[in-house]
Order: structure tokens, then C-alpha cells, then sequence
């Protein structure tokens, strides 16, 4: 009697144990997916933007006055800080930033370097943005999205044809006044950037 309980008991358990394995494999499976995809994302992140040290691209853009502008003109005595921006038209955490980097522009010239803020904006939405903020700074206007493409920052999950199409990852690159990248600032989506004293405090440290 039992052995055919002890028998017994270990059939009934057989489907059990399966199960249990099953969902073992189940949930290795599960994680294995989700390991995948934090590495795509972190291997997406390291391609965004261009390497530090590295020769900036040569691009001519369009100021709000109409005229055409070189990083290299407009570079300080220690280089051009570079905040590549979504829109000054539709983007309110672009517009907040270009507001607040205001506040950096005098200590950025003070330290040697020029702030120039560059989106894919037409030079007449740049300048109505720049007049009733009153900034003190250039931004400049990359149509066709050259400059953004060229520093390797445009977004390409927007859809081609969109209002979206050509717009970069916000980041902010310090351009050294012998052309090359010296450093990038740049946050985890677009919400969040750099934060001014930050920016500030990596242009007096370079």
C-alpha cells in the first residue's frame, strides 16, 4: 500500500513539475526579451551625435536676419556651445529651454564661448521667437534638417512626410575653436535637458 501511494503520488506531481519548468522557462524567456531590448536601446543611445574629439561637419545655416552663418564664424575665443533644439514652433519643453539658456549666455561669452541655438524651424518662426523672448543669442535655421543630419542627430522613428520629419535628439555640443566636439550634453528623451548651471559649469571646465 505504500509503495503504489508513493507511486502514485509521484505521478500526480509529474504535471505539476512540468508546469513549474514551463513557467521557469517562460519567465527566462521574458526576461531574455526584455535584456535584448535595454541593449537596443542603450546601443541606439551611443550612436546619437558624434564622438568627442572628433571634427565638427562644416554647415552654413540661416540666422533671423537672413544671413548665412558657420559655427566657425560665430565661435568665441574658446569655441560655440550649440543647442540643437525640436522647434521653437510646437515643442514647449524646446521653448522653455531656449528661454532658460538665456541665463547662459552672458556666462558662456564670459568664459570665450558663442551660444547659438539651431532647429529645423523657418528663419520667420526663429525670429518671431527670438523677438518676443528678447534673447540675446543667435538661433539659426537647418531646413532641410543639414546640420542635424550631419552631426549625426536626427530622429529617424518620425514619420517621412510629418511635421515631425528632420527634427533631431535635443543635445547640446560644445564645438572647440579648433572645429573639434569637446563634449555633448544630452538627457534620456526629450522632455528633460541639460540643466543651465550644468551647461555653464562644462564650458568653464573644458
Amino acid at each position: 500500500m505504500i509503495r503504489t501511494l508513493s507511486l502514485a503520488s509521484v505521478i500526480a506531481l509529474l504535471p505539476a513539475a512540468t508546469v513549474a519548468q514551463e513557467m521557469t522557462d517562460s519567465e527566462l524567456h521574458t526576461k531574455s526579451v526584455e535584456a535584448e531590448k535595454a541593449t537596443a536601446t542603450m546601443a541606439r543611445a551611443l550612436v546619437i551625435g558624434l564622438a568627442d574629439g572628433v571634427q565638427a561637419p562644416s554647415v552654413t545655416l540661416v540666422d533671423t536676419t537672413g544671413t548665412t552663418q558657420t559655427f566657425e564664424a560665430l565661435a568665441g575665443t574658446r569655441g560655440t556651445v550649440v543647442a540643437f533644439v525640436r522647434s521653437a514652433d510646437w515643442c514647449p519643453y524646446c521653448k522653455k529651454q531656449l528661454t532658460d539658456l538665456e541665463a547662459a549666455a552672458g556666462p558662456l561669452a564670459e568664459a570665450g564661448w558663442t551660444l547659438v541655438g539651431v532647429s529645423y524651424d523657418p528663419v520667420e518662426t526663429l525670429a518671431a521667437f527670438k523677438a518676443e523672448k528678447d534673447l540675446s543669442y543667435a538661433l539659426l535655421s537647418d531646413r532641410g534638417s543639414t546640420a542635424i543630419k550631419a552631426f549625426n542627430l536626427l530622429n529617424t522613428d518620425m514619420k517621412p512626410g510629418s511635421r515631425y520629419e528632420g527634427i533631431p535628439h535635443p543635445a547640446i555640443m560644445f564645438i572647440g575653436a579648433d572645429g573639434r566636439i569637446e563634449k555633448t550634453l544630452r538627457e534620456d528623451g526629450y522632455k528633460n535637458r541639460p540643466a543651465i548651471d550644468l551647461v555653464i559649469e562644462t564650458a568653464e571646465g573644458l
